[in-house]
């Protein structure tokens, strides 16, 4: 199997994650816009679950706020009778209306995030989760002593078993990762994303020893290959809602850029989604992708780019080349 340590603890994981944001459903934010993903069924979600834990995963990573709880719920439905099999991260810190589907804030005061960490729990299934993220990218850095404080209490009484933050700054994950207990960062990580970005999240990641936990890593399916300038997305999806359109000249790029690297990441006869992970597992040995999937094809599509690994050196600074990043 493929695999990779969590940051500094004994965890062993599946290189590649699942990410679970899609299986949620369709869920609003504060200024009441959908935010979620259209199309999900949650017996086809338990499916794709099986077939990935069959494929070698291991790792599961969502939110609360993912559906607004709805996530969790089906990954407890189908981990049931197998929690010793998975390692389960979860995100805290919004403010959620189950009633309504709806996101209404964020707060991390000790009794409301206590109570949604039982919540989750118990949406879960069990009674401890492997890793517990704050979900406030750019939270207030006054506001981390007290959390870090009240997550190193809920560490020694076994309720979580680590913490990280869903950050892409670095100053933040190098604060939190001050504290034993943080293993890991979760950031942006893609083939087109920011070089440096990713390069500066990289070294704090190796300064502190964490785990990068990488979002997006295929863009929202945009690096999968599947689209063309006619493609689009319906209401409520929220691709649509975030204004992707092929059409315009920035997205319109994107699918040019996939093109310019397809030849490379497909080597070896992956698919162009299995070609972007193995790009990430090539960009460095701490990396763990969490791909979405919305079903059975996709998430068995995602498992088996582990059977191929990452790029090889000289792959991936052909990729380097095309995205005139190589370093002399």
């Amino acid at each position: 199997m493929f695999t990779r340590k969590l940051g500094r603890s004994n965890i062993e994981v599946s290189a590649m994650g699942m990410g679970c944001y899609a299986i949620g459903g369709q869920f609003r934010v504060e200024n009441g816009q959908q935010w979620g993903w259209t199309d999900v069924d949650d017996k086809e979600s338990v499916r794709a679950i099986h077939a990935a834990m069959d494929l070698g995963v291991n790792f599961f990573d969502t939110a609360q706020a993912y559906g607004i709880g709805h996530s969790e719920s089906i990954i407890g439905k189908a981990i049931k009778g197998r929690r010793d099999k998975v390692v389960l991260a979860t995100k805290f810190g919004k403010l959620m209306d189950e009633a309504n589907q709806q996101i209404m804030g964020s707060s991390i005061e000790s009794s409301l995030l206590r109570q949604s960490l039982e919540d989750s729990l118990l949406r879960f299934g069990t009674d401890y989760i492997d890793l517990f993220q704050w979900h406030e990218s750019n939270g207030a850095l006054e506001d981390l002593p007290r959390l870090l404080d009240l997550l190193d209490e809920l560490v020694d009484e076994g309720k979580i078993r680590y913490y990280g933050w869903s950050t892409d700054d670095t100053e933040r994950a190098t604060l939190m990762a001050q504290r034993k207990n943080c293993v890991a960062i979760q950031h942006r990580v893609h083939v087109f994303e920011n070089s440096d970005n990713v390069s500066n999240m990289l070294a704090v990641c190796d300064a502190q020893n964490l785990a990068s936990i990488n979002r997006s890593p295929l863009m929202m399916g945009i690096l999968t290959g599947k689209f063309n300038e006619k493609s689009t997305f319906v209401e409520g999806d929220i691709r649509h809602s975030i204004g992707i359109d092929f059409k315009n000249e920035r997205f319109g790029n994107l699918l040019t850029r996939v093109e310019s690297v397809r030849e490379v990441i497909t080597s070896q006869g992956r698919t162009p989604a299995q070609g972007a992970l193995a790009w990430i597992w090539a960009r460095s040995p701490r990396t763990i992708p969490i791909p979405g999937f919305k079903n059975t094809k996709q998430a068995t599509e995602n498992a088996r780019a582990m059977d191929f690994g990452p790029l090889t050196k000289d792959q991936f600074h052909q990729v380097e080349e095309i995205m005139g990043r190589a370093q002399a």
